[in-house]
């Protein structure tokens, strides 16, 4: 797939520890999908929405196991449960419930067992730690810079009150940039469709989740990197399978475990697997939308500020017409698609949209875009042929954090996200008191807007990835509110 789930990374070397590879940060590694159904009489997962009366969770799951399927997980708090069948007429059944709203499978490919799939990474040796406590590869973060960050820590690094959830990968704790902020009584692997805090569950298998964690919060410690507020918490919430897959149930326990302990924050590099739209048409997509939904809501009642990348596809989501990535764990074929098909958790109710732009300010060549999809833009890097920094290394990637304390360059939306999330964080901090709402809020306004190019943007003049802005400068569809800065979240 060209433009992958968690957008693939482009790793590229650069003198400390860095890494060489790809282009896009995706999810991690993407495997073939075994071509599988219920069809075929292998096992599905399925989301199972109940009714809104008191017990129906209960009753629905007496009414899956006389249907022949089996109870993967339960949420009693959002009227879901994560069931199993290999009955090709499970779904049919159960549709036929007057406790059940609705019931979608959560995926095309059968479950099996699957293999562990690593982005391809040359690595070489830290150089190890500065004399004078700089960060060796500050000079290399182009993207820091342009929000301000180093201004922000004249003020704060962050408070240790304020939780960022990382709904990715696995954080590689033991990175030295990480070590200090990754909190393992928060961290929880998802991949069972339920919370398991079994310290290795939660372990990095790409280096996506390590790279998206340096960005908020590596510390600053003279060895590596500094992330943008490196003195907050983080949480390991592992939500992408050795596949490089985030299914819906693995979302939905992340969103629930974020609000069942008190996240402040979640960044979310992803869209949910395996349709990249999830359309209100077509049965089984409603219900994996009602499904995660129903979670997220969960999370923003506890008082999480979830934050999502927009996509790494180029696509305008305020004027979607065809999808050719979906399903992407069988075989994707073209389909037309409308308003009501849904990227995610990008695009659901009080999550923060977030597009990426290179170092010049402009939108990212494969950034996706849309007038009120896109709350904010942040950092995530470009192909350097379209914009390059001013730095030694002259590569349009985010720099930061990979397992095995090395570093690497990667873009994408993905890259994008936490940026926003970290700035968030320093927001969190310096307002202790604020809600949830009153964080975007303040995000908002604090935001340098950026006008809409004139005419059709056309980054490198190739004619290869036009798009068009729509709005004004203080709100459009390439920059939403405009760029975070991280200065002012400080109160610099």
């Amino acid at each position: 797939m060209s433009v992958p789930r968690i957008r693939r990374s482009a790793l590229l070397a650069a003198g400390l520890a860095l890494v060489t590879a790809g282009a896009l940060a995706g999810p991690v590694g993407s495997a073939a999908a075994a071509t599988a159904s219920a069809a075929t009489g292998q096992p599905m997962n399925y989301v199972v929405n109940t009714k809104a009366n008191h017990g129906q969770t209960q009753k629905a799951e007496r009414e899956i196991r006389a249907a022949g399927g089996s109870i993967v997980a339960s949420y009693e708090q959002i009227g879901v449960v994560i069931a199993r069948s290999s009955d090709p007429g499970f779904a049919a059944k159960l549709r036929q419930s007057k406790t059940i709203d609705s019931i979608g499978a959560s995926r095309t490919a059968g479950i099996q067992a699957s293999t562990d799939v690593q982005v391809g990474v040359e690595e070489t040796v830290p150089t190890g730690a500065t004399a004078d406590g700089s960060e060796p590869l500050w000079a290399n973060q182009w993207d820091m810079r342009q929000i301000g960050v180093d201004r922000a820590h004249t003020a704060t690094l962050g408070s240790r009150d304020v939780v960022v959830g990382v709904l990715d990968s696995g954080i590689d704790a033991a990175h030295e940039d990480l070590a200090a902020a990754v909190d393992p009584a928060l961290s929880a692997s998802c991949l069972s469709g339920r919370p398991d805090t079994d310290w290795q569950s939660w372990q990095p298998t790409s280096s996506h989740g390590t790279h998206v964690a340096g960005t908020i919060a590596a510390a600053k410690n003279g060895k590596g990197i500094e992330g943008i507020a490196p003195g907050v918490r983080l949480a390991a919430v592992k939500v992408v399978d050795n596949g490089g897959f985030i299914y819906p149930e693995y979302a939905i326990c992340g969103f629930v475990w974020a609000a069942e302990h008190h996240f402040t924050i979640t960044n979310n590099s992803y869209y949910v697997d395996p349709w990249m739209f999830n359309c209100a048409g077509d049965p089984d997509q409603a219900a994996v939308a009602e499904s995660v939904r129903r979670a997220v809501d969960y999370s923003r009642r506890g008082g999480v500020l979830n934050v999502a990348a927009a996509g790494n596809e180029n696509i305008d989501l305020a004027h979607k017409t065809v999808d050719v990535s979906s399903p992407d764990d069988t075989d994707p074929a073209e389909r037309p698609i409308d308003a009501s098909c849904l990227n995610l958790p990008a695009e659901l109710p009080g999550v923060i949209g977030v597009s990426a732009i290179g170092s010049k300010g402009d939108k990212s060549y494969y950034s996706s875009y849309g007038l009120n999809k896109v709350a904010v833009s942040a950092p995530g890097g470009d192909a350097t042929a379209f914009q390059a920094p001013n730095t030694p290394d002259r590569k349009g990637g985010v720099l930061s954090t990979v397992p095995g304390n090395k570093y690497a360059y990667m873009s994408g939306t993905s890259m994008a996200s936490p940026h926003v999330a970290g700035v968030l964080a320093l927001l969190a901090s310096t307002h202790p008191g604020a809600n949830a709402d009153q964080l975007r809020s303040l995000l908002v306004k604090q935001a340098d807007p950026h006008a809409c190019p004139t005419g059709v943007f056309n980054p490198g003049g190739t004619g290869l990835y036009k798009a068009t802005c729509e709005g004004t400068e203080a709100n459009n569809g390439f920059y939403g509110a405009g760029i975070v800065n991280a200065a002012k979240a400080a109160g610099k």
